[in-house]
């Protein structure tokens, strides 16, 4: 039991947070591109695939942090950082949640297969990212995102150019929930060596994220307008941008634990874009 926790505590399924933040944006894509009508079987494999990726990246990012982790408070007791699960094991364990998804994606068409490689390819890069840039949350936002043309390719065996708007309004809000993330992290990261947004952006984070909010609504917009959206759409749009001014005047407090706040609750936003694309789609 004590090896199973291990195990749980190593993928952050006791933290689902992450499991929403990949999941949302997949669903978004399949109601869109089946025209607010997604097959129960494409809404099971994208439900259990996010769970199984997200999990997947939690044991590589926790493989490339090793000797890392330890000197940071937050992450200094996880199995890795511990000793409790060796770093062979760890490896291993990736590689059979990545063949348990992989199987999944065996059952949906060639195209679909053919782009999940890519998808394991930005899952396994993004750890190592935060040696060698101050950009590691774009690349989180394109392992996060990489699901959008998967499920287009699952529902209508192509990936339209309409899809790269939805990619890169995704891509930006991980820019914005990650950096958030970040703050709290800057000390011991700037200790360690360990490069993000957060320290990049420094004492212009605010005015940069407030900038990030609105390219991710003009680019939910323009989405709106693509696929012929309507008032129940841009409804929840206005709620996601109320909620986003909320989260800078939390931002602008500078409290690591209000801007942790601010990334645990991101995912709402998330979900009040999916609900708001079905009830539209719906009516």
């Amino acid at each position: 039991m004590h090896k199973l926790r291990s195990y749980i505590s190593l993928t952050r399924l006791d933290r689902p947070v992450g499991i929403y933040l990949v999941l949302w944006p997949a669903l978004w894509a399949l109601w869109l591109a089946s025209d607010g009508m997604p097959s129960a079987y494409l809404l099971f494999v994208f439900i259990f695939g996010a769970i199984l990726m997200r999990s997947a990246g939690c044991v590589i990012n926790d493989y490339a942090d090793r000797n890392f982790d330890g000197h940071v408070e937050r992450t200094c007791n996880r199995p890795l950082a511990t000793g409790e699960i060796s770093a062979k094991a760890a490896l291993l364990f990736f590689a059979v949640l990545c063949l348990i998804a992989f199987a999944f994606v065996l059952t949906l068409n060639s195209l679909t297969v053919y782009l999940s490689f890519i998808a394991v390819f930005l899952a396994a890069l993004y750890p190592f990212m935060k040696r060698h840039t101050y950009w590691p949350q774009a690349f989180l936002g394109a392992a996060f995102a990489w699901a959008i043309p998967m499920a287009f390719a699952a529902v209508q065996n192509d990936v339209p150019w309409q899809v790269w708007p939805i990619f890169a309004a995704t891509m930006i809000w991980s820019l914005i929930y990650d950096t958030a993330y970040a703050v709290g992290d800057m000390k011991d990261d700037l200790k360690i060596g360990v490069k993000s947004t957060a320290i990049l952006f420094a004492d212009k984070l605010v005015p940069i994220i407030g900038l990030f909010q609105l390219i991710m609504l003009t680019l939910l917009i323009w989405i709106g307008n693509l696929f012929t959206m309507g008032s129940v759409y841009y409804t929840g749009l206005v709620i996601v941008a109320i909620w986003f001014v909320y989260d800078l005047m939390r931002l602008n407090e500078k409290d690591d634990a209000l801007a942790f706040k601010v990334f645990i609750q991101n995912h709402w936003i998330g979900l009040i874009i999916l609900i708001s694309i079905a009830l539209d789609k719906a009516i």
